[in-house]
């Protein structure tokens, strides 16, 4: 997940190279600091951790700064008592204006000591960098959004339109208890707002730390696992036969690892492509060129498919992630599975991408079945003046001559619960982060001081922007 100063190129280039006890906080960095070393130290694995504990420690600091009992709702279930979050409300004055919404997960993935360099749970700077599991993703946002409202409450800043921030849980697994989905279930007028603001978004930074673009989400891809089962009556491995269930799935599996869905671009990843075979040039800008204007040209799908990103970016996908069968060393398999991870591009549905995956394998003895649960399908929001203009506005003084475009995740965030609602939900720009993700997900996540800062008061200009916009 995850999301400023103007500062010169010389004097940026100086910050980066300078030794981090050189550089100095301003008094109001140094709180924020405290604030999400705090958040990023609570534990909030779905394991051992505690997203309750997290929320209540943002809870205390925003009643520290002013925000009253009855602007501040915690919430979980007697079944997931550790899964809780809030929602904290900065009331506008403007009756007549929509409220807008900040949202950010503070769960994280699972992290081993024994695998990590440093401690994942104990927030770490070096080397320009803070290490620590949520250091990116979502704590980042998380922390900023916290910092956000305390600061506006501190200044007696008073908004045409009510600000609301969701803290939630359950983001990061599959099988939890998701506190987005449960409010925009259980509690839709908590959370009710004419937009909200997420992860999603930001910007690329290439392995020096130069800016090379920044990127507003506008819609993402659907999540939906499968799975692909054979079955046979086995018997004793010492009597093989042909009809062998490990077998037939291992041709199955083959046959998706073959399959490449076709290009399917929409309004938001037509932009994005247009946009960026500008910035790049060269082969890969021609070839993009190339596929906007003729989503059938191979040639050119080939060349632009070689990046991970863009590849998926065109297409639903799907890839084998899990696999299981037989029963004994030496016992032909009775039984064999997989799991297929498919992430579906908007305006394709669960059943056509079941139904893409059943023509490509064409073997009746594979039964493929929906692995719950069945989420709703993402639903892009439109690519709205009103929240493109303010950010891309703001980008050109915070970062100047950087690029910033709308792009369409891969990915998948608890927007699509919102989504579900009516509300549109915007992926914003202002974090820079590494051309790796950060390490988010994986071992030593970390992001840069530097981007964290900047985006810090480049989120806080532009939530103030949207709030008096009413």
């Amino acid at each position: 997940m995850h999301k400023k100063s103007l500062i010169g190129a010389t004097c940026a280039a100086a910050l980066l190279t300078q030794p981090l006890a050189a550089q100095t906080l301003r008094p109001d960095q140094a709180k924020f600091r405290e604030l999400y070393q705090e958040l990023v130290e609570t534990n909030t694995t779905l394991s051992v951790g505690s997203c309750t504990e997290a929320a209540a420690k943002m809870g205390a600091r925003l009643k520290a700064a002013g925000f009253a009992d009855q602007d501040i709702t915690y919430f979980a279930t007697p079944e997931h008592p550790k899964e809780g979050g809030l929602v904290a409300v900065l009331k506008g004055t403007d009756a007549k204006a929509k409220p807008m919404l900040l949202l950010a997960h503070i769960d994280v993935v699972e992290a081993k000591r024994e695998d990590w360099t440093r401690d994942p749970f104990k927030l770490i700077e070096e080397n320009g960098f803070f290490y620590a599991r949520g250091s990116a993703d979502d704590k980042s946002m998380a922390a900023i959004w916290t910092d956000a409202l305390i600061r506006f409450k501190q200044a007696n800043f008073r908004p045409k339109r009510t600000i609301k921030m969701a803290l939630t849980c359950g983001e990061e697994t599959t099988y939890a208890f998701n506190g987005a989905e449960w409010l925009a279930k259980n509690r839709p007028e908590l959370i009710a707002a004419e937009f909200a603001l997420n992860e999603g978004g930001g910007g690329r930074l290439d392995a020096d730390g130069k800016m090379q673009f920044l990127a507003t989400q506008v819609g993402e891809k659907a999540t939906q696992n499968y799975r692909l089962e054979t079955t046979n009556p086995g018997g004793h491995s010492s009597r093989p036969v042909p009809d062998n269930a490990i077998y037939e799935l291992a041709e199955a599996i083959g046959k998706v690892r073959a399959y490449e869905f076709p290009v399917h671009l929409n309004e938001v990843s037509r932009a994005f492509f247009t946009n960026t075979a500008k910035m790049l040039g060269g082969e890969t800008g021609a070839a993009i060129a190339a596929l906007v204007a003729n989503p059938n040209d191979a040639a050119a799908d080939r060349i632009v498919s070689r990046d991970p990103t863009f590849h998926s970016m065109l297409r639903t996908t799907c890839v084998a992630t899990l696999l299981d069968g037989g029963h004994a060393n030496n016992a032909l398999p009775q039984r064999a599975g997989a799991n297929i991870n498919c992430r579906i591009a908007p305006g394709e549905t669960v059943e056509t991408t079941q139904a893409a995956l059943a023509a490509a394998i064409n073997d009746p003895k594979v039964k493929i079945t929906l692995v719950p649960p069945v989420r709703p399908l993402a639903i892009s929001p439109p690519l709205d003046p009103k929240i493109l203009g303010p950010a891309t506005t703001l980008a050109r003084k915070y970062f100047p001559g950087v690029p910033l475009t709308p792009v369409m995740s891969t990915g998948a965030t608890d927007g699509i619960f919102l989504e579900a609602i009516g509300i549109p939900v915007y992926g914003i720009p202002g974090i820079f982060g590494e051309a790796d993700g950060n390490g988010a997900h994986g071992l030593n996540e970390r992001i840069r001081v530097k981007s964290l800062y900047e985006g810090r008061d480049y989120l806080f200009d532009l939530v103030k922007i949207y709030a008096n916009a009413a």
